[in-house]
Order: structure tokens, then C-alpha cells, then sequence
């Protein structure tokens, strides 16, 4: 069974996921407008998910958050550079320099069902290799003006299917797209 790719992410009404500096002072700005016991649905879709990808760019921004958010979750960092891991870091989270093909196909063989891809990087990479299946993207009501934004450039188009679209009542408006495969 070949594991299926998720993200879950969110952006800035115009589309970035940090300021240039990589900066989310704008996301912590939105995120205490949020009501307790609400998360958007992020535990939900942890729960669903075997294995976390992300950037090594993205891995070190979750290390200034302070404490390692995910737990025991298995973390697998992409680096083309080796890596070293502080002793905090619990050790289900490992490093690879895998290509998204590569990394998918092993871990659907290791019998991984559900993939977070996360990172605007890594999220283009894993596109780009058609192994997105569904993006959930929630849109904060901010214009940051420029940053990192969520997708890079494609040499062609990649289209989806909308499947449902939430909106919270504190402004943030959620959707899920079905990404149809490109061969």
C-alpha cells in the first residue's frame, strides 16, 4: 500500500507561511485570537499521520519554539548536509537525504499510511514528484506584504479538487483540496 501525503499548514491571506526572516510573529499574533480547546483540527490530523517530513530549514524554526512540539511522533528531517541532534530531541526524529521519491516509497514499504509533508520547500519538492495527495490550508485574514511563500515555482500546472471548506469563527478560513495526480 503506498502511503498517502498530506499537508497541513497555514498562510497569510497572501499566501506566505513566515516573513523573509522566516519570521511567524503575525501567526502568534492570530493564533491568541483563537478560543481555548480550539486547534483547528491540527490533534485530529496528527493522530491520522505515522510520519512527519520536513525541511531542515523547518526543523530548526520548531527548535526556537522551545519545547519539541510533536512528542514520540516519528519526525524525518530532509537535509542534503549531515545533521547532528540536540540530546532534547526525543529519537524518533532522524535525519535523510532521501529524494521525495525515494523516502516515500520506503517508508510506504515500512508501512507508513499517512505522510505530513511540512515546509514551503519540502511541500514544492514533494509536488513536484506528484506525491501530494491533499492540502489543507488554512488562511489567516493578514497581509504580510512578502515572505516565504507557501509553493515554489512548477514547470507545470497542478490542479485539485476542492472537498470542503471550514470557517472559524474567529476569521480563519480552512480548506481541504484533493490534488489529482498528474500521470
Amino acid at each position: 500500500m503506498t502511503a498517502i501525503c498530506s499537508v497541513f499548514i497555514a498562510t497569510s491571506f497572501d499566501g506566505y507561511i513566515a516573513r523573509k526572516d522566516g519570521s511567524l510573529d503575525w501567526l502568534d499574533e492570530a493564533n491568541a485570537t483563537v478560543p481555548a480547546g480550539e486547534d483547528c483540527g491540527c490533534d485530529a490530523f496528527m493522530a491520522s499521520v505515522d510520519v512527519l517530513v520536513m525541511g531542515r530549514n523547518t526543523y530548526e524554526k520548531v527548535l526556537s519554539f522551545g519545547a519539541w512540539p510533536y512528542g514520540e511522533h516519528r519526525v524525518i528531517v530532509l537535509s542534503r548536509g549531515e545533521m547532528v541532534f540536540p540530546a532534547e530531541i526525543p529519537q524518533c526524529v532522524t535525519h535523510s537525504s532521501e529524494s521525495p521519491a525515494k523516502l516515500h516509497r520506503r517508508l510506504s514499504e515500512e508501512g507508513a499510511k499517512r505522510i505530513y509533508v511540512d515546509g514551503g520547500e519540502t511541500i514544492t519538492r514533494f509536488l513536484r514528484a506528484g506525491l501530494i495527495d491533499e492540502l489543507i490550508v488554512t488562511v489567516i485574514p493578514v497581509l504580510i506584504g512578502s515572505g516565504i511563500p507557501l509553493f515554489g515555482n512548477f514547470a507545470e500546472d497542478r490542479r485539485m479538487v476542492h472537498r470542503s471548506t471550514k470557517v472559524f469563527e474567529f476569521g480563519f478560513v480552512q480548506s481541504r483540496y484533493e490534488v489529482i495526480s498528474s500521470s
